[in-house]
Order: C-alpha cells, then structure tokens, then sequence
C-alpha cells in the first residue's frame, strides 16, 4: 500500500487536500492507497457499534489522517444539547482520536424532532449566548477544542444585532473554539443576498480557521426570478468558488481543505481529481510565501 502512515494517536491533518469518506469509494482507497491528505467521516454515520462502515473506517484510520464532522448536535437551538447524542459522539471520538472535530452554526431540531436541515439562526445577542453555552457543554463534555462552520443560508433575518463575521468572531472569542470556513457556503450566501463574497472574505477572522470546505452548488431561482444559489454538495466546485478559495489561502495560508460530495457521489477518479486541484492551489500559495 503506498496510503499516507503516521502515528494513529498522534497524527495531525497536514495542509493539504483530503476528501469526504464515502461507502463507494473504501475498498478502491484501500486497493489503491491514493496520495491524499485524509478523510472527513461525517459522525452521525458511524454512531453505530459495528458492520461494514466501521470495518472499513478502521482500515482507512490506520493510513490516513481523520477529521470528524457533525450534522446533528444542533448547536443554535433553543433546546438543551442532546446528552445522549454527545455521549455518543464522546466515544466516537475516543474510537477513532480524529485530528479535528466540527460543527454547524445552525440548529436541525426541535423538542425530540430532528430536521433535515440546517436551519439559519439570528445574529442576535440572545442567540450569541445559547450558541456559546453549547458551544462550552460540547469543548467541556468531550475535552477538545471543536471547529464552528459558518452557514449557508437562504434567509436573512431582519432583527441581526451583528454581521455574521462579527458573530463568529464574538463566539470565537468567548468560548476558545476555531473556525472551519465553508467557502462555498460564502459564495452561496453572497448571491442569494447580495454581499461581495470577497470583501466578506477579507474580513472573515482567518487567523482563528483550521480547515476549509469547498463544494458543489445547484443554481435555481427565486420567486421574483432572481438568482438563488443550493448548497447541495452535488457536482464539481464551480470556478468562481475555485477563485474565491484562492484569495482565501492568500490571507490565511494553506490549510486542510475538504472536497464535500455528498449527493449524486461520482466514482472515485472524479473526486480525487478535485481533490487534486485544491492541492495546486495550496502549492502555489506555499510557493508564493516562500519567494515573498
């Protein structure tokens, strides 16, 4: 096999590319140890005690890097946490000792029902509080520093007390947790509501993210006939994404990025090749730091 090894306790996520763990593609990553730089598994999916998603994900642990990402903890509800959820997620955890873990700013459930959607929540200081009390229960509960991705939306609220970025930095600030940067959830909000996707960049706290998303969107259309961008994590990365990921790594320099692919799953020539472009990108950015 010629997959990435490294200390399985001890192994940190590198700067570079990895991809979405999927069912399809195991035996082919196991077969062919492709050079990549590791694996996101999405947690919800392995809370199971074993079967063929946890044989497979062993196999795969032991060469390659893991970063775990959540759906499901509901960090913006109104609720309590789920104790039961965080118990579950605490052993995943410990099973698998990923080098990262993440979470959504969005809430995805209401009393015992469970959405299936991640569902925007306003920038307001009431909000600001419960989002930072979880985000304490989850850091304190499973002894880690845990990652907030910022949203991508498709409404906006009237009553926001902040911007997003001032937000995010505010709970970044009061409860020591980091930043995942879904770059395409940037792109996709600035079309559906009319920011300039690059100035929400520049000033997005940079120096707080450990890793990066890139996806696919779906374009469709609103009522009034506007543009209306999906994040569906369904096709390739567009190019204005692509540029936008660019101007990313020039202010914060490279860092772990994940191809998202979750619907409409290509064979495994097709992500890796995308995988592949981000890796260019983040060479050219290290190059670039080099000669400056």
């Amino acid at each position: 096999m010629t997959g990435v090894r490294f200390d399985r306790l001890n192994g940190q996520i590198p700067p570079r590319a990895g991809v979405g763990l999927k069912p399809e593609h195991c035996q082919e990553i196991l077969d062919t140890g492709p050079d990549i730089g590791w694996f996101e598994i999405h947690a919800e999916n392995y809370m199971g005690e074993g079967g063929p998603p946890h044989h497979y994900l062993t196999a795969i642990r032991e060469r390659y890097p893991v970063s775990l990402h959540g759906v499901g903890l509901s960090i913006g509800g109104s609720a309590p946490l789920d104790r039961d959820h965080l118990g579950r997620l605490k052993a995943l955890i410990a099973r698998y000792q990923p080098a990262l873990f993440s979470e959504h700013l969005a809430w995805s459930s209401h009393d015992s029902v469970y959405l299936n959607d991640l569902l925007p929540l306003p920038y307001t200081d009431e909000t600001l509080a419960r989002v930072c009390e979880h985000i304490d229960e989850v850091q304190e509960t499973l002894g880690r520093r845990m990652l907030l991705e910022n949203p991508s939306t498709y409404v906006a609220f009237a009553d926001a007390a902040m911007s997003e970025v001032e937000f995010l930095r505010e709970i970044v600030r009061r409860t020591g947790c980091g930043l995942l940067l879904d770059v395409n959830n940037v792109f996709v909000q600035s079309v559906n509501h009319g920011f300039d996707a690059q100035a929400f960049i520049d000033k997005f706290p940079v120096e707080h993210v450990s890793e990066i998303h890139l996806g696919g969107h779906a374009t469709d259309s609103d009522d009034d006939g506007s543009a209306l961008l999906i994040d569906d994590h369904g096709r390739e990365v567009a190019d204005a994404v692509w540029a936008l990921y660019a101007r990313s790594l020039a202010r914060a320099g490279p860092k772990p990025t994940l191809i998202e692919w979750d619907n409409d799953v290509p064979a495994w020539g097709v992500l890796f090749a995308e995988a592949k472009r981000a890796e260019e990108i983040i060479a050219e950015r290290r190059s670039n730091r080099i000669l400056a």
